[in-house]
């Protein structure tokens, strides 16, 4: 009798979790589909406000421009090139050889305004 009263222990606990692991997923479902909407319905607004961004009207954090491309040869001097068709793209790119720690850097535009970006 003992057996019969400890299968039906494990049953039960077996349930137990079944329950919770469920209703776990059920709960988490509702906050993915309700944060979804959340986010989804944001965009339309912005739009029907008049928030978002004109290309024009984006602030460089970066004050000084690129160094010209004639001061460098080869690959160099092409990557100088690039940085002064598209200033306001490297101005929005965090530089990861961590120059803003040791040489004040605000972000990749910064390396090409003085000779750090030809390293």
């Amino acid at each position: 009798m003992g057996k019969k009263k400890e299968r039906n222990e494990k049953r039960k606990n077996r349930r137990r979790r079944k329950r919770f692991v469920a209703s776990g997923l059920v709960v988490g479902l509702i906050v993915a589909v309700l944060a979804w909407n959340w986010i989804g319905t944001g965009s339309p607004e912005r739009l029907t406000k008049g928030e978002l961004l004109i290309p024009g009207d984006y602030v460089r954090r970066e004050t000084k421009t690129p160094l010209s491309a004639a001061l460098f040869v080869g690959k160099t001097a092409r990557a100088y090139q690039v940085a002064s068709e598209i200033p306001d793209v490297l101005d929005q790119i965090y530089c990861y050889c961590e120059c803003d720690k040791h040489m004040g850097h605000l972000n990749l535009l910064s390396c090409f305004t003085d000779s750090h970006g030809a390293t």
